[in-house]
């Protein structure tokens, strides 16, 4: 039977600690009754930590993943001997500066995408470097034009906020869904949005920085050809 699952993550995007109950335990994988921690999606890897129990031991937490059911998500830990039950009480702790980084490289990955008005084929969030493959067709585009007019997004300090919608909103207006390989999660009754006000509005399930501010100073350090049409461009912190 599928548990509910409050991923506080969204309410709470830049807590770093919060208490949890173990509800499930399969092997090294345990979910929690709440969690800070983000499940790989979207091209955004899944979220690391570590957790301290209640008789002191700290677990780490080498990744976090969807489970079968919608809204369920499984943390792996480095450790098969974690001794975990089913009702005892665990404190997360987030990796912060990682997470913070994708948070960062995310946003980034947006304002890149509102530059370049095509569909968007793939894409990944990493902690050093990030890139988005576009399906360009006969136009053309320049890293240093594109690190410019991106770097002048962040320096606007641009709010940026996300609120949900329904299936059946998102299916009347097509247009707001930019990735042509992945199409938005349906079934569970709503999609989240991400708005960068006045310049970007589309479903996307990751998390965010809360001003494009935060995120610093980026580069646009290469651009390659992936087939006639496709263009991938890779995007970096200057930090």
């Amino acid at each position: 039977m599928s548990t509910a699952l409050q991923a506080a993550f969204y309410a709470t995007p830049t807590a770093q600690t919060l208490g949890a109950e173990v509800i499930r335990v399969d092997g090294d994988r345990v979910m929690l009754d709440q969690t800070l921690f983000y499940p790989a999606g979207g091209g955004q890897p899944g979220d690391q930590g570590h957790w301290i129990t209640s008789n002191g031991s700290s677990l780490r937490v080498v990744d976090t993943v969807k489970a079968e059911a919608p809204g369920e998500i499984w943390h792996q830990l480095e450790a098969h001997d974690h001794g975990l039950r089913v009702g005892d009480s665990i404190t997360q702790h987030l990796d912060w500066a990682r997470r913070h980084r994708l948070m960062r490289m995310h946003t980034a990955l947006h304002l890149l995408c509102s530059l370049v008005p095509r569909g968007v084929t793939g894409g990944s969030v990493g902690v050093d470097k990030s890139r988005l493959d576009f399906d360009l067709g006969d136009a053309t585009v320049d890293k240093v034009q594109l690190t410019e007019a991106i770097n002048r997004l962040v320096e606007q300090g641009i709010e940026v906020t996300s609120e949900w919608i329904t299936d059946a909103e998102l299916d009347a207006n097509p247009d707001l869904v930019r990735t042509m390989s992945v199409q938005p999660p349906r079934g569970a009754g709503r999609i989240r949005m991400l708005r960068i006000a006045g310049v970007d509005y589309q479903p996307c399930g990751g998390t965010h920085v809360g001003n494009t501010s935060e995120i610093g100073e980026v580069t646009i350090s290469k651009i390659e050809n992936k087939g006639r049409r496709n263009r991938r461009i890779h995007l970096q912190l200057n930090d």
